[in-house]
């Protein structure tokens, strides 16, 4: 089939199965093309929980459909690769952060939703990156466990300095691997351009960021901003929907290295057989949703800054 009958049989099937199509921001073009809704991870559930759809297509990874199961029980989630996964988010385990816990008895849980719902399910709170400095600064306690993100983690203690953190000592591998020597050889090259990263780089790239925020943030920054060049920190799904709403702006990857495989999985044709036999689903124990859920919502109550 062409890349158009792909397209409209995914439409059709859409139509027929009362679904909704959610793509992250970090997805092949093409994906983001077809789909709904775009956004962030936790942007996207919430938005997918409003809707009257029955059926949610998930064209991100695994911890992200589960998060859109959590909100939205009464939906069927399918998530077209049932092997796109997050490396941050395995490296921390519900038993892993259990044995955190016990070494600090009382000290609140933070955790980032790049996780599975079994860690949520352990965690007194979840953030996004978006949201992390309003979540932090909302617990009274002045010591927290902060999980699985390290490089968020210290990104948000230099917005709150006053917090004492416990770092689980996960990272995004995708975003490991932009150097501050790179990040300065390309603002070297283009010092007409602002550099903007995600909080997941490493301390020493984001301390040379003009701004540092999320994805959602980086869409809202770049087009309100009269700067015309910009030098992108973060994985380059993003450069799609950048350049798609400000035709008249450059927008330069900081690095060739900054492409997530598991982000990438996700074909068209893949979209195609999700709906036509219904599976992967991707579901929840109820015991570890109502847990789980108890953190999101928690999260979602904090006002923000």
């Amino acid at each position: 089939m062409s890349t158009t009958a792909i397209t409209t049989e995914i439409r059709r099937l859409l139509t027929e199965r009362r679904a909704v199509l959610l793509a992250h921001n970090y997805m092949r073009d093409e994906v983001q093309a077809i789909a709904d809704i775009t956004g962030d991870s936790l942007q996207l559930s919430l938005e997918a929980a409003k809707t009257d759809a029955e059926v949610i297509v998930f064209c991100g990874v695994h911890f992200m459909a589960e998060s859109a199961a959590i909100l939205s029980p009464q939906k069927t989630v399918l998530l077209p690769r049932a092997d796109a996964g997050c490396p941050m988010a395995d490296m921390v385990d519900a038993e892993g952060l259990q044995a955190l816990k016990a070494k600090h008895p009382g000290v609140p849980v933070v955790t980032y939703v790049n996780s599975t719902a079994a860690v949520k399910a352990e965690s007194d709170i979840c953030c996004t990156s978006a949201n992390a400095v309003s979540v932090v600064r909302s617990l009274s306690e002045q010591q927290l466990i902060f999980a699985p993100d390290r490089n968020l983690g210290r990104w948000v203690a230099r917005q709150v300095p006053d917090k004492e953190f416990i770092y689980w000592e996960g990272y995004c591998p995708t975003h490991e691997r932009l150097t501050a020597v790179k990040v300065q050889e390309m603002k070297n090259a283009h010092p007409d351009a602002l550099f903007i990263c995600h909080p997941e780089c490493a301390p020493e790239v984001s301390s040379l960021a003009d701004h540092v925020c999320s994805t959602s943030g980086m869409y809202r920054y770049c087009s309100t901003s009269p700067v015309k060049k910009f030098i992108i920190g973060t994985e380059a799904g993003i450069l799609y929907k950048l350049r798609q709403d400000n035709p008249d702006k450059e927008f330069i990857l900081a690095s060739p290295a900054l492409i997530c495989p598991n982000m990438k999985l996700t074909s068209l044709e893949d979209l195609l057989l999700a709906l036509q036999t219904m599976q992967p689903v991707v579901t929840v124990a109820d015991a570890v949703q109502l847990k789980a859920r108890a953190a999101l919502d928690k999260m979602l109550a904090v006002p923000r800054d």
